[in-house]
């Protein structure tokens, strides 16, 4: 997703979830050339991405764990992909369960790692159809909380400015599992999200996470995990000083 352009690729970008959405892809640019000057050819933008994942994550009160390192970068992207990989914000739990299954991660992998949505923001753009059209309807999604609802036909009047931004959860910046309790609420901001608590396959996990906020960042590390050793079966660099090299959880690196 970091590659640019080329006249023979189209890139990540400005795929249907990256454009006008992902930024500060200047940030790792800038870890990037730092690393570079310390330690040459030997820490991938992909070992980078997933280390300042889960680096955010702490830093906003959520679990440390520690990341397996030795990620290649892929020296090719793919636009289609992208689109055809990433959930849309229109999904129901049936497509995400769909997807997620396609890399052997479970239904309670899925619904874990949708509590990354504990934290961020997204834009009016996404949630439109669910204020004022839901599913062709010409009415609002009837799941969502009626005081909820109110709050976000302010912040997206239909005709709008859709760029403009809200809370995924009621705590954007904590990482916590305030996300679920919304969601259990009729509060959640995604369709995407919200879903979850009306299959009964996922509801049961936004239940039982909404409640035991220990068992949720359990299930979120070991997500998160899983995930990251994903490979897409493309060419990369070699990074071979870092094979098999771990990343110290980052409380022990604080404490050190």
């Amino acid at each position: 997703m970091l590659l640019d352009d080329t006249p023979n690729m189209l890139g990540e970008k400005l795929s249907l979830s990256n454009i006008d959405s992902l930024r500060s892809y200047e940030v790792v640019d800038e870890i990037k050339e730092e690393l570079e000057r310390v330690c040459p050819g030997t820490v991938s933008c992909a070992d980078i991405i997933i280390m300042a994942s889960r680096d955010a994550v702490v830093l906003s009160g959520g679990p440390d764990w520690e990341v397996k390192l030795g990620r290649e970068d892929s020296l090719t992207a793919s636009q289609e992909d992208a689109n055809n990989i990433m959930p849309s914000p229109r999904a129901n739990a049936s497509l995400l369960m769909d997807l997620f299954e396609g890399y052997n991660l479970s239904v309670k992998d899925m619904v874990a790692l949708s509590g990354s949505h504990s934290i961020g923001q997204a834009r009016c753009f996404s949630i439109v159809f669910r204020l004022y059209n839901q599913s062709g309807s010409g009415k609002p999604d009837p799941t969502i909380e009626p005081r909820y609802k109110e709050k976000l036909n302010r912040l997206c009047p239909l005709g709008g400015d859709e760029n403009v931004t809200g809370d995924l959860d009621a705590t954007p910046t904590m990482f916590d599992n305030r996300y679920f309790k919304d969601l259990a609420a009729g509060r959640g901001f995604l369709n995407s999200d919200q879903t979850l608590y009306t299959f009964p396959e996922t509801r049961k996990y936004v239940a039982l996470f909404s409640k035991d906020q220990r068992t949720f960042f359990n299930a979120f590390v070991e997500g998160m995990i899983k995930m990251g050793d994903l490979q897409s079966g493309r060419p990369g660099e070699i990074r071979s000083n870092c094979r098999m090299v771990n990343s110290r959880p980052v409380n022990a690196l604080l404490e050190s």
